[in-house]
């Protein structure tokens, strides 16, 4: 009894204590490679002269301005492999104790924040770990809702299994103990009250400042670079007079670069290869495309890129080798953080089948495509209309027919600078919007108390 009540009276003095004046951690439990809002954050506060401690796993490298800002340090976490022993419940208990115990100790080592930023998803164990570290350090704990993480386990367990509904009672009573909250839609805003109440703010994602159209120099050099990898960005004929790729050719003599005639349509889509999306819907959709130029449609071949890592890549992998395929080609490779933005800069179109789990998230790649100018054909749910404006700068579809007739109508007669993909693609040069850093400064700074 001593030594709790001990630990209680030292708990409470250092949370009276001024908490690390200046200071942030910006932590997520999970890949900072992958975690773009967490980046940003991260930025946002540096750029504000804060100290960033950015906690998480460094599967993948972060953006090169995160790696190059000297008010930010990242923090690794190790991420827990090989806890195969015994039956599935005990390993998931298993982990997400060891997982507690690291990531505290990993938050007790940094030096003193006035503030953690937390991602959710993922919650568990993050959230309590967090609000422990904050009682501890006098922090103040802001959660940052992404979306629910039961609602991604229940794609897989089922939304009565007890362990999704311990991980809605975990959420639900740890999401309560945060200081502040953020969410990225109204959707969830108003959700997170009714259900949970608990008060947020909406800070929508916004691009980064790197997501932008790509000029045609650029465009080129990047075919350039992949095609000495991926067969689809091959040119299609040789030209000694030109260094070509299937998109451009830069003439030898006057060094100008020019899209190549003939040239096939750039479609992208990004993904990390969950449940919540369905690939299938995109590759029935362009069986119904090669089926459509058999027929005599005048529609351009078409590269398919599919970017991104998961665990359902080598089962989609599986089936696109099955698909035999005259007029279109695909190709899923993993690009540097650089060559991302410049891809989607390049492209002609963006397919996004993200399905949120529980309706109230938006996907953060059409977030992107839209700073690149780049129209979307994306997957009705709940709340898609926050973002996607259905004939305006884009079309939301529902299954792989609507999907394919969309393709057939925007690209009929491509390349032409008239019908809807041009309009839509003006549509969104001219919609300016307020910037994240602009949004940021408005919504979150205040919370911080604008200077320590």
């Amino acid at each position: 009894t001593s030594a709790v009540a001990a630990l209680l009276f030292l708990l409470l003095w250092r949370r009276r204590r001024a908490g690390g004046a200046g200071r942030v951690c910006v932590a997520v439990l999970g890949d900072l490679g992958r975690s773009p809002r967490m980046q940003y954050h991260a930025l946002a506060l540096a750029r504000h002269g804060r100290e960033v401690a950015l906690l998480g796993y460094l599967q993948n490298r972060p953006h090169r301005d995160v790696l190059r800002s000297e008010n930010i340090r990242l923090v690794p976490v190790a991420e827990l492999r090989g806890l195969r022993v015994g039956p599935k419940l005990f390993q998931y208990v298993l982990k997400v104790l060891v997982q507690s115990v690291q990531l505290l100790y990993t938050l007790l080592r940094i030096e003193q924040p006035s503030y953690i930023l937390l991602q959710n998803p993922p919650g568990l164990p993050s959230i309590a770990v967090a609000w422990v570290a904050g009682l501890f350090w006098g922090s103040k704990l802001i959660i940052d809702w992404h979306n629910y993480g039961y609602t991604i386990m229940s794609l897989s367990h089922g939304r009565n299994h007890p362990l999704v509904l311990i991980a809605k009672w975990y959420e639900k009573l740890f999401g309560r103990l945060s200081d502040y909250n953020l969410c990225v839609t109204d959707a969830m805003k108003k959700d997170l009250w009714v259900n949970f109440k608990i008060k947020a703010v909406t800070l929508y994602d916004k691009p980064a400042s790197y997501f932008k159209e790509t000029p045609l120099d650029l465009q080129h050099n990047l075919y350039m670079k992949l095609a000495k990898d991926y067969e689809p960005f091959k040119p299609r004929a040789v030209n000694p007079s030109a260094e070509a790729s299937a998109f451009t050719e830069r003439d030898g003599k006057s060094g100008n670069v020019v899209k190549t005639r003939g040239r096939p349509a750039l479609l992208i889509s990004s993904t990390s290869w969950t449940e919540d999306e369905d690939f299938s819907v995109l590759l029935r959709a362009l069986e119904d495309y090669e089926r459509f130029i058999k027929e005599g449609a005048k529609l351009p071949a078409l590269v398919c890129v599919i970017t991104g890592k998961g665990p359902l890549k080598d089962y989609y992998d599986g089936l696109i080798q099955k698909l035999h395929f005259k007029h279109i080609q695909i190709c899923t490779p993993w690009l540097e953080a650089e060559d991302y933005p410049l891809l989607l800069g390049s492209a002609d179109l963006g397919v996004c089948l993200h399905k949120s789990s529980s309706g109230l998230d938006l996907p953060m790649k059409v977030v992107d495509m839209f700073g690149c100018c780049l129209p979307v054909c994306a997957i009705h749910f709940e709340c898609l209309h926050e973002l996607v404006k259905h004939n305006e700068n884009g079309l939301v579809f529902r299954d792989s027919k609507e999907l394919a007739e969309q393709l057939k109508m925007l690209f009929l007669e491509f390349p032409t600078l008239e019908g809807k993909l041009h309009s839509f693609r003006e549509n969104l040069r001219v919609s300016r919007q307020l910037s994240w850093d602009e949004s940021w400064d408005q919504i979150v700074l205040p919370l911080l108390g604008n200077k320590e």
